[in-house]
């Protein structure tokens, strides 16, 4: 091959790997987000993992062959990402949104959405790691069984069984089962 031959190839490569990123950037994006910000609770932190994560899936993008795989693939560095910034404390002042005062009406019931909210977040993340994943990637981001095994690389009847557990925990922690 010549010198001009593998330049052009290099860039078409380059180019295809750059419209797979972009791609799934357009479509995931807002949704890798959200799950991110489940367990740092700081949309700000969320953003900077979710751009980490695709930094990190550009580098091993060539890696994939099935295009279907590459959404799982993201769903699970951001997990992971999220588990090493909670597991090291990562959460900073520099990381805190400043949020204007609701109106003084809305207080009270905001209070209470906000206290309710809180409480459910709290039980979830007490929940061990694969049933936390389990739940969250089901219940907050609307996969399929399917999806979830993907993601978290186990069978779908593992997920079924650590959603299973996650819900029965969850209903003992918040007082929902007797």
């Amino acid at each position: 091959m010549t010198g001009a031959a593998e330049t052009a190839e290099a860039s078409a490569g380059h180019s295809a790997t750059a419209d797979v990123v972009a791609e799934l950037y357009r479509t995931e994006a807002t949704s890798l987000v959200r799950l991110a910000r489940i367990f740092t609770d700081d949309r700000n932190a969320a953003e900077d993992l979710v751009q980490e994560a695709f930094i990190r899936f550009q580098r091993t993008v060539d890696r994939i062959k099935d295009p279907d795989k590459a959404a799982p693939y993201m769903r699970s560095i951001v997990l992971n990402l999220a588990r090493d910034h909670n597991r090291r404390g990562l959460m900073s002042l520099r990381h805190r949104e400043t949020r204007e005062p609701p109106p003084q009406a809305a207080v009270e019931e905001q209070a209470l959405a906000s206290e309710d909210r809180r409480e459910v977040l709290s039980a979830v993340l007490a929940l061990p790691a694969r049933q936390r994943d389990c739940v969250v990637l089901r219940f907050y981001l609307d996969l399929s069984e399917r999806e979830i095994a993907e993601t978290m690389g186990i069978s779908p009847n593992s997920v079924k069984t650590h959603c299973r557990r996650a819900l029965a925990a969850l209903e003992k922690r918040l007082g929902m089962v007797p």
